[in-house]
């Protein structure tokens, strides 16, 4: 086990620099040693923060660089496939944010390449950034429904709502592929199966949003065992950061991130805070923000023993293959099944590569 990992990140959006702050002061046995994006002003100013990072233009020149040993990458998806790729060249670790690329295609190459990893090296290195898993009310959600007590899951009800978004191009189809995607995480990990069809509905959208933009959505997914997942998505309900599940099961029903008691009910207030009785979290680095902790230490904790732990680059690929029926029953209306690899195909084709003993 290695003492300590030097851990470069790419991308100094607002999810990098949060990781560059999270790694540079509250990750054990990790050292940030450089920043990459294209905007090298921001990446500079940025490194100039913590004492001995230094910063780039160029992230495959992070990736590559002998003084790296695991990248967190925290880039735009559409550059995602050449870079993860470049790590796994590379024999490094990787934390991707989600989405991990832009499209089934893509996010499968990675899963190859990287099974080929791991059938040569006995491990893979990639790790998707899906940090609900992490989060402790979504972890005890889980543990409650597969230890039986309630029988089998049947239904899960989530909600995921911004206050706004800060992008003036966030369209449509991105609330299905960089929104959406987190609840077809949440449904696959809490239900430990597939999804296997998807239909987007278009509600009257909130004159809030950017014009043609349909804000919200409501998605319903079909999963693999015959259970019925709801998922309301709206980016500009003006109030805040909000999140939350709600499991039903044949003997009872577990609900997360919401009150324990009283009526619940938000507003936007006087001073222009949304509100419960309490403050709604302004964005998802407060609402989640033990949950990233949790994350990226279990990754470097994970880098130093040589293991791997979270998100695989299967459920990256899975995610997206979701997403992409998504965007395809948004334009439509209609329920689109989703289209996934064989995973056992994969696993021969992988155990294929490895040299004989």
């Amino acid at each position: 086990m290695s003492a300590v990992v030097r851990v470069g990140v790419v991308g100094v959006g607002i999810m990098g620099a949060d990781h560059v702050e999270r790694l540079a002061g509250r990750i054990a046995h990790a050292e940030l040693v450089a920043v990459a994006d294209p905007d090298e002003v921001r990446a500079k100013e940025l490194a100039s923060h913590h004492d001995g990072v230094r910063s780039t233009g160029d992230a495959l020149e992070l990736i590559t660089s002998d003084d790296v040993d695991a990248v967190v990458l925290a880039s735009p998806g559409f550059v995602h496939e050449e870079q993860v790729l470049a790590c796994l060249a590379a024999g490094k670790p990787v934390l991707c944010e989600k989405p991990l690329t832009m499209d089934s295609e893509s996010s499968l190459r990675i899963v190859r390449a990287d099974r080929e990893v791991e059938a040569a090296t006995g491990r893979p290195l990639v790790q998707v950034g899906f940090m609900r898993r992490f989060d402790p009310e979504y972890a005890r959600l889980r543990s409650v429904l597969a230890g039986g007590s309630l029988g089998r899951t049947l239904l899960l009800h989530n909600v995921h709502r911004n206050a706004s978004v800060p992008n003036p191009d966030f369209r449509s189809e991105m609330i299905v592929r960089d929104s959406l995607v987190h609840e077809v995480d949440v449904a696959r990990f809490l239900f430990g199966e597939e999804v296997v069809s998807v239909q987007v509905l278009s509600p009257a959208p909130t004159s809030l949003a950017a014009a043609g933009v349909i804000d919200p959505q409501v998605a319903l997914f079909t999963m693999a065992g015959g259970g019925i997942v709801t998922n309301e998505v709206f980016v500009n309900s003006q109030v805040g950061y909000e999140v939350r599940c709600e499991a039903v099961a044949e003997r009872g029903s577990v609900v997360i991130g919401r009150p324990s008691s009283g009526a619940y009910s938000t507003a936007l207030a006087m001073d222009g805070v949304g509100q419960w009785g309490g403050t709604v979290p302004a964005d998802y680095r407060e609402r989640f923000a033990t949950a990233y902790d949790l994350e990226v230490q279990a990754w470097v904790d994970s880098v130093r023993a040589g293991t791997s732990v979270g998100p695989t680059a299967w459920d990256g690929y899975a995610a997206t293959a979701v997403s992409t029926a998504g965007m395809a029953s948004l334009a439509s209306g209609e329920r689109v099944p989703v289209d996934l690899v064989d995973p056992l195909t994969l696993s021969q084709n992988a155990s294929s590569t490895k040299e004989p003993s």
